[in-house]
């Protein structure tokens, strides 16, 4: 580094040497992300199903035995944990 400030400032060019191929001078990056298994798909598709079912019956049961809390206390940790994991899905493979 102190070799390369002294020629800058003495105006002289640098000398190409056995350093010269050391630098990278091009990179290419490819996208090689996966596609979308299909099987994967219809497995979250059929989580969310059951997501819907689930809710379906705790709001159910809540009212028919009128339990002391409300249905949200159960639904939405399992909707969020689910919204989450998708989310991670859909945007490791867009």
């Amino acid at each position: 580094m102190l070799t390369g400030l002294t020629q800058w400032i003495a105006r002289r060019p640098a000398t190409g040497g056995a350093y010269a191929g050391a630098f990278v001078r091009d990179v290419t990056i490819e996208d090689a992300r996966a596609p979308r298994d299909p099987r994967l798909t219809r497995f979250i598709l059929i989580c969310w199903v059951l997501i819907a079912v689930k809710h379906i019956a705790v709001i159910w049961a809540v009212h028919r035995y009128q339990m002391p809390f409300h249905p949200l206390i159960v639904n939405f940790p399992t909707w969020l944990i689910g919204a989450v994991a998708t989310a991670l899905y859909l945007r490791r493979t867009r």
